[in-house]
């Protein structure tokens, strides 16, 4: 897990498990004392929508609320089939991001330009290491527009066909809660980089505006819902890579930011190859809520959204106030299909 400070790009958090005793190294395997979420890459799935929908809105051809059909929730592409979990029919694109469809995220990509996506992922910092200084850090694989085809940009759009550092997602995460501005993370308290212009300050706040709707009802990810906080963020789920497939093994994601109204920090939780349940929505969105509900005690950060009810107390019989809760037990719309192109 890593969680970034929004104003400063400061790294407050930077967690790897299995992890090590550096007093007593001798017989600890070499892969635990790797700093993962610096040096390892993964396939981001559908967190990677977030950058695709940017693309979009900043192209003109596509508004928040700019209609598209997924139906019937599969997409043909090149005999090539992208499937979503549940075939939602007439959306918009809001809707992309609250239901993770993948056959919107191929839909609007097909209407781009490879070159100008191509152009926003790199500026959110996908390709290249993210500037914080760290040995062996990874700078992930973002293919040249001009080896895309049709198939790869569509899958490309929904978070395959490229590979990322949980590092580089919470710093493109970053740019989005800081107005559009991309800062490299740091390590060094007070030693942030000076930040720079990556999309428009508009398409950020709508991208917000967007990724909260994937943290309430209906969206995928409302167990990172945390209370008396807005939270904006988005889920993730793929399949591990292996010998020019995939396994049957899955990685487990969840970006996000809080508080959305006023983004202070970004976290980026990857689970690899959980067991059991596999969705971002069920495994990595709690680590989310519950890291992220203490580090916003610790900091002592204001809620934005605190409202509460009244309901007799079952005791007294008087009237009682009650603070809103997550929606604990809420059907939760998974966010991964089978979405690889067979």
């Amino acid at each position: 897990m890593v969680i970034l400070d929004v104003p400063t790009g400061e790294i407050l958090a930077m967690v790897n498990q299995p992890s090590f005793n550096p007093n007593a190294r001798g017989n600890v395997d070499p892969a635990y004392r790797r700093n993962r979420a610096a040096t390892d890459v993964v396939e981001p799935g559908s967190t990677m929508k977030a950058f695709t929908i940017s693309a979009a809105l900043e192209s003109g051809k596509w508004k928040p609320h700019t209609p598209i059909d997924t139906s019937p929730g599969t997409y043909t592409l090149y005999g090539h089939t992208i499937s979503d979990v549940h075939n939602k029919g007439l959306i918009d694109v809001t809707g992309v991001i609250t239901y993770s469809s993948n056959v919107g995220a191929a839909k609007i990509a097909a209407t781009l330009g490879r070159d100008e996506m191509y152009d926003v992922f790199h500026r959110f910092g996908f390709g290249e290491v993210t500037g914080s200084g760290f040995p062996g850090e990874s700078p992930g694989n973002l293919p040249t527009a001009k080896n895309w085809g049709p198939v790869e940009q569509a899958t490309i759009a929904y978070g395959y066909g490229l590979s990322v550092t949980p590092l580089q997602l919470a710093q493109g995460y970053a740019a989005l809660a800081n107005d559009g501005r991309l800062r490299p993370p740091t390590f060094v308290k007070g030693g942030q980089a000076k930040d720079r212009a990556v999309i428009d300050p508009q398409i950020a706040a709508t991208l917000r505006g967007m990724l909260e709707t994937v943290v309430r009802p209906p969206g995928g990810g409302i167990k990172a819902a945390i209370t008396n906080y807005r939270v904006a963020g988005k889920t993730g789920t793929s399949r591990i890579a292996a010998g020019g497939g995939y396994q049957k093994k899955h990685i487990s994601l969840f970006a996000g930011m809080v508080p959305a109204s006023a983004p202070r920090l970004v976290g980026v939780v990857v689970i690899h190859d959980p067991q059991g349940a596999y969705y971002g929505a069920l495994v990595s969105a709690p680590v989310f809520s519950k890291v992220m509900d203490g580090a916003l005690r610790l900091l002592d950060v204001p809620p934005d959204d605190v409202q509460n009810w009244y309901t007799a107390s079952p005791d007294s019989g008087h009237t009682v106030r009650m603070a809103r809760q997550a929606p604990d037990g809420a059907q939760v719309e998974p966010d991964y299909a089978e979405g690889v192109p067979e």
